[in-house]
């Protein structure tokens, strides 16, 4: 009998062991044992740092901070918070928000650039500015990236200005501007976009960049060699003028002008004018959060 119950427990001890590692056992996936496949590549490049980074100068990120994470210069914000960005985190804007910061000194040193912003806004109500860098003595700065009034539910009204000489005022004489714009770019309300600008000192060509495709492209005659030293801040989320106190001493906010409700990242600076095909590859490994 004793044998009986012997032989009787160990094949119970048996057919529990095997239910238990049946039971632990998960079901055979084959797709966990392909390889991985690579990611894609675009104009060679798998990830957005992998973009010249010689010519990377200044970097906004705005990952829960105001810091340009290449110079450490830090900005001062007025009403922005953070939400979320094109990547991790952005600047939230809202009425009367914006950002002011130092302009770092490889922007003062600026000749040719290339400047590239993501935004995610409504419709604007006014003459929106996106980024710029401020000249305190002229009623527009050295640099403008905004949406114009006039737009529609699905066009925007695109411009960018760029003066030079920032020790010189505007006027008969003095600095040279070059307009660029308006161009009507389509459905860029509430979604997330990319602005880029690019400028070229030899040739003095200015090229506008819209979701990593070519706008517009203009030659601004006599306008080399680009000349910012004397510019002293950048505002993110509204246009230079329309600060408290104003950046610029020739006035002070206007009527017709806003700020960004919306969302700002990515504001990157380089030294060098970037290729079409390196700014379709920064557009779309942004986009994929690379």
């Amino acid at each position: 009998m004793k044998t009986i119950n012997n032989v009787f427990i160990a094949g119970f001890t048996a057919f529990a062991m095997v239910f238990t590692i049946s039971s632990c056992q998960k079901g055979f996936d084959a797709k966990s044992y392909a390889p991985t496949k690579p990611l894609p590549k675009f104009d060679g490049y798998s990830s957005s740092k992998d973009i010249v980074p010689a010519s990377l100068v200044a970097y906004w990120p705005f990952n829960g901070n105001l810091t340009d994470s290449l110079s450490a210069t830090t900005g001062v914000a007025t009403g922005t918070s953070f939400s979320t960005g094109v990547e991790g985190q952005g600047l939230q804007g809202a009425d009367n928000a914006y950002v002011v910061t130092d302009a770092p000194a490889a922007v003062k040193a600026l000749h040719s650039f290339t400047i590239s912003t993501w935004v995610k806004m409504p419709l604007n109500t006014g003459a929106t500015g996106i980024v710029s860098v401020a000249h305190s003595a002229n009623f527009w700065g050295n640099f403008d990236i905004f949406y114009d009034n006039g737009g529609s539910a699905t066009t925007g009204i695109l411009k960018v200005h760029v003066f030079n000489n920032a020790a010189k005022l505007d006027a008969p004489g003095g600095g040279v501007n070059a307009w660029e714009g308006g161009y009507t770019v389509d459905n860029p309300w509430n979604v997330w976009t990319q602005i880029a600008v690019t400028y070229t000192d030899a040739t003095s060509t200015v090229n506008v960049y819209f979701n990593g495709k070519s706008v517009g492209t203009n030659t601004a005659a006599g306008f080399a060699p680009l000349d910012w030293s004397a510019a002293t801040k950048m505002v993110f989320g509204t246009l230079q003028f329309q600060t408290t106190p104003s950046l610029t001493t020739n006035t002070g906010a206007q009527g017709w002008a806003s700020f960004v409700n919306g969302q700002i990242d990515q504001i990157r600076v380089y030294d060098a004018p970037l290729t079409a095909s390196q700014l379709d590859a920064l557009y779309n490994l942004e986009k994929a959060g690379r």
